[in-house]
Formats: structure tokens, C-alpha cells, sequence
């Protein structure tokens, strides 16, 4: 998860100066060149490719101990029954601008009103929508912050809310307890994804690190999966200060986007207007432990486990046409 407009006066303290990667002898680029694993997990592929330079020190705050992203394990979760569908109301005139802050692209809304905001589900109050965006791999067998099972996906959207009803501000809601709610989406490779491919056609006019367009008009109710289930678990930033603010919210349904669109998030550079050019890849954090945390569900794991083996078999035992 990457911070807002308000944390642009400190992002130089925030987001790394990539020629200090240069200095340490790792060069972004390289990843590029190595093979692609066929099954990899996000542990794995950090160890093996590097990282920004934003993770070249320590990882974990002191004492942390409620830290993101994690592994969704599905037979670990346990049913909620008392958790609801999540409610949320996307004003799409409440967007304004999309800008590229070094490390990630960030939509952002306007959070003066209360035109764009969730409630219910985990969520005890109204939170505003502040901004969405990315993380993603060089390729498409990694990306996503958060894994399931193990697995990992090409790509992991999130959607930032602050509490409007206990904080004056989205910048006082970042350090303090329920402070944001973040909803999260996995991508995966398939079909295009017609309303994203406005997202994207407009991507080139922030392709350098602090520039910025308008962009209006925007519902992020598209890019949500229609089905209403959902993990959840308490949390933390996944950028610096790594604050322990965040209830997340994981759709257990990805949504499909294509490979070329895809790529045009990797078109994107890290670094600004005259630097060495550096593609914006691999901005993901690695795992964090669990710890004593429990991740809660809106549906019953066990249930969505056999259906899945059902379909497994039946899939195996199922004669082939004409015999």
C-alpha cells in the first residue's frame, strides 16, 4: 500500500533515490533478464530478484507486530458469521488526478465529501476513499503484495480509506489505530478489461517519477470482482512508516485484465525527467508473519475447499465426448 497526496512533501524521506541501488551494484534492470519461475512465492522471488531500494534496510518495525502484506492461508481463516457485505458507494466525479510518486501510480479522489465511502462489513464507521493503485512484478508470474494459499498474482490493486468518523484528516487517520480500511484485488492474466483501458491510455502522461494529469470521471466500482466475499485481518502499511492502521479487506475473487495492459503499468519508470531511466517493477513488500493474528472470512473456507475438490474430481473423472 503506498501513501497519499498529503505524505508528498515527505516522499524524498519515503521513496528511495535509485542511484543508491547503483552504488550497492543492483541494477533493477537485471531482474528482467532472469528466467521465469513456474511457480513462484513472493518470499521466493524477493530473495531471488532484489528489491526497490525502499526495502535495501530493515523490514519490519521495532515491535511490530501487527505487519502486511501476509499469506492468506484458506483452511487457517475462520468464518465470521456476524461479518455483512461490504457497502461501498464510488461517486466516479469525486476522481481527480492520477500521479506517479516514484514507486507506484496513484489515483486520487476527493475526500472532502462523503460521495465515496465504505461501511460495514469489519468496519465499525464510515471511511472516505482517498486513492487506489498498484503493485506488480516484472512479469506475470509475480507482483502481488499478498499471496493465497501461496500462490501469487501478476498484480494486487488497493483501495485507501480513512476513518472520517474518528479523524480530522486522512494524515492524522494513517498513524492511528482503525485508522484506514484498504480493500484489496487481485489481478490475474485473461481477458481485457474494457474500463481499465482508461486507466491505462492515460498512464504515458505520468511515466516519469512526480508528474501528474487530470483524470475525472472515474468509477473504481469497476475494477471490484461481483462476488461479495472477502477476507479480513488487521494490518499495517506495506510502505514507510508502516504504520499499524489498516483493516484490510481481500476479495477472494481476482479480476482478469489482459497482458497488454499489464505491461503498460511496467511502461511506467521510477525515476524523474533526466535521471537514467528505471521501469517501475517489482514494487511489492516481501511477507510478513502472521504472528498471533487470525484472519476472519465472510464465507464459510471449508465449504469454498470442497467445492473446489468436488469440481477437481469430477473434472478428472468426467469421460471424454464420444467414448
Amino acid at each position: 500500500m503506498v501513501l497519499a497526496t498529503c505524505c508528498r512533501l515527505t516522499a524524498p524521506l519515503l521513496l528511495p533515490v535509485l542511484t543508491a541501488a547503483r552504488r550497492q551494484g543492483r541494477d533493477l534492470r537485471s531482474r528482467e533478464t532472469l528466467p521465469a519461475p513456474s511457480y513462484c512465492s513472493l518470499a521466493g522471488c524477493s530473495s531471488k530478484l532484489g528489491l526497490h531500494p525502499i526495502w535495501q534496510g530493515p523490514l519490519r518495525i521495532p515491535g511490530g507486530t501487527r505487519q502486511s502484506p501476509i499469506d492468506i492461508r484458506v483452511r487457517d481463516s475462520v468464518f465470521d458469521p456476524h461479518l455483512q457485505p461490504l457497502s461501498i458507494t464510488y461517486d466516479p466525479s469525486t476522481c481527480l488526478q492520477i500521479w506517479n510518486n516514484g514507486y507506484s501510480f496513484l489515483v486520487e479522489f476527493d475526500d472532502l465529501t462523503d460521495k465515496s465511502v465504505i461501511k460495514g462489513g469489519p468496519l465499525k464507521n464510515q471511511f472516505k476513499l482517498k486513492q487506489f493503485h498498484f503493485h506488480w512484478g516484472a512479469i506475470d508470474d509475480w507482483g502481488s503484495e499478498h499471496t493465497l494459499d501461496s500462490k501469487v498474482f501478476p498484480a494486487e490493486l488497493h483501495l485507501v480509506h480513512w476513518n472520517c468518523c474518528k479523524y480530522a484528516s486522512f494524515e492524522e487517520a494513517i498513524m492511528e489505530d482503525n485508522g484506514l480500511a484498504v480493500i484489496a484485488v487481485f489481478l490475474k492474466i485473461g481477458k481485457h478489461h474494457q474500463e481499465l483501458q482508461k486507466l491505462i491510455d492515460a498512464l504515458p502522461l505520468v511515466k516519469h517519477k512526480d508528474t501528474l494529469t487530470d483524470f475525472k470521471n472515474f468509477d473504481p466500482s469497476c475494477l471490484l470482482p461481483y462476488c461479495p466475499d472477502y477476507w479480513t485481518y488487521f494490518g499495517s502499511l506495506t510502505t514507510p512508516p508502516l504504520s499499524e492502521s489498516v483493516t484490510w479487506i481481500i476479495k477472494k475473487r481476482p479480476i482478469q485484465v489482459s497482458p497488454n495492459q499489464l505491461a503498460g503499468f511496467r511502461n511506467l519508470l521510477f525515476t524523474s525527467v533526466g535521471e537514467e531511466e528505471q521501469n517501475m517493477v517489482d514494487n511489492f513488500r516481501p511477507l510478513q508473519p502472521l504472528m498471533n493474528r487470525t484472519v476472519h472470512s465472510n464465507f464459510e473456507p471449508m465449504l469454498e475447499i470442497a467445492r473446489f475438490k468436488e469440481k477437481s474430481e469430477e473434472h478428472v473423472h468426467r469421460p471424454h465426448a464420444g467414448f
